[in-house]
């Protein structure tokens, strides 16, 4: 295991040179859950909460934060997404939040996958708040990337 990119050789925090790197085709999915009670399940499946359309909702809140990593995670690259995808699984008690990104640049699209799954989970949680004061979030991970010198990655079990 090689050391941590983001520390230069005394230690100090610093952004990482990409200059160098060749742009490359890469993806990466991420994924987040949200658990809450079987009523407010319903309520979202049933569009029927005062805040309106849950899961369009988190889907506009994940693209638009999935666009503004590097703003948020300050050694972040920006970078040129070319495409953002949500999938959501809604389950008895828990919604799955799948977010894939797109991209055509010279480091890898985890960190906006992983954003984009995070906030459209708390969007949901905000959004249904006030019907469910115990949500958690929780399962939040990278499931795979492609592209990029380090190969490709997929998540064995989930």
């Amino acid at each position: 295991m090689k050391g941590f990119t983001h520390l230069d050789s005394k230690g100090r925090v610093h952004m990482v040179n990409i200059s160098d790197k060749i742009p490359t085709k890469r993806t990466a999915i991420a994924k987040s859950e949200i658990h809450t009670k079987k009523e407010t399940i319903n309520l979202i499946e049933s569009n029927n909460t005062a805040k309106g359309n849950v899961i369009e909702t988190a889907k506009l809140t994940g693209i638009a934060g999935a666009k503004k990593t590097s703003d948020l995670i300050f050694l972040c690259h920006p970078i040129k997404i070319t495409g953002i995808e949500f999938d959501f699984v809604i389950n008895e008690t828990f919604i799955e939040i799948f977010c894939k990104i797109s991209a055509d640049d010279k480091t890898g699209a985890e960190m906006e996958a992983l954003t984009g799954a995070s906030l459209a989970a708390l969007a949901i949680y905000d959004m249904c708040k006030a019907y469910d004061k115990e949500m958690i979030i929780k399962n939040t991970m990278l499931l795979e990337k492609t592209g990029g010198k380090s190969g490709d990655f997929r998540r064995k079990n989930t």
